[in-house]
């Protein structure tokens, strides 16, 4: 019986989260601050998802460090996402080679 309590205000919670910005904001959002704010969410939201499953998802966690590094370094200098994961592909390859 409890579960489905759980379950249920589970499913309001999320419903109104998503359902509730709908209805409240009708006009264009003209704050600047809270603009720059919804700007950045997903880019974060798949950040905070990424960076963790980086450094888990290698059998030693400095090949995983290493790789991101490079990455950040490679996009920052303004190669594609194509090339970006090839190469921290290549290099937690060759490090988990060379440590294990």
């Amino acid at each position: 019986m409890n579960k489905y309590v759980y379950i249920s205000a589970m499913a309001l919670v999320t419903f109104l989260i998503r359902v509730l910005p709908l209805t409240l904001i009708r006009r264009k959002i003209s704050n600047r601050t809270l603009r720059s704010f919804l700007y950045y969410v997903p880019y974060v939201t798949l950040a905070v998802m990424t960076f963790p499953a980086i450094m888990e998802a290698t059998q030693v966690p400095w090949s995983g460090l290493i790789s991101l590094i490079c990455g950040i370094a490679l996009a920052w200098s303004g190669a594609g996402l194509f090339p970006v994961s090839v190469a921290c592909c290549a290099i937690v390859f060759v490090i988990e080679l060379l440590l294990v």
